[in-house]
């Protein structure tokens, strides 16, 4: 996975993930739109067979960066909780 960032503004970043589809991109979505301070995100892909998420983030104030921090972390958090769940089966 790479992760490339078109464009890095107070309010604004814009940034690409290669190597991804949808499994990630959504996931980071659905986190990241449903924080506080955020007033749009979406991904896309530009091709149906394209493994290269295009990602638009916008805030009202808080540093987008700090925002997607936040986002992993939550996200690292929960994959982590669901690995102890899942440990349990077995």
């Amino acid at each position: 996975m790479k992760l490339e960032v078109i464009s890095n503004e107070k309010n604004h970043i814009e940034f690409y993930i290669e190597g991804e589809r949808h499994t990630l991109p959504n996931l980071l979505k659905e986190k990241i739109g449903s924080m506080e301070g955020v007033e749009f995100c979406a991904y896309r892909l530009d091709h149906p067979s394209d493994k290269r998420a295009k990602f638009v983030v916008k805030t009202g104030g808080k540093a987008p960066k700090k925002i997607l921090e936040e986002a992993i972390k939550q996200v690292k958090e929960e994959l982590a909780e669901f690995k102890q769940e899942f440990d349990k089966l077995k």
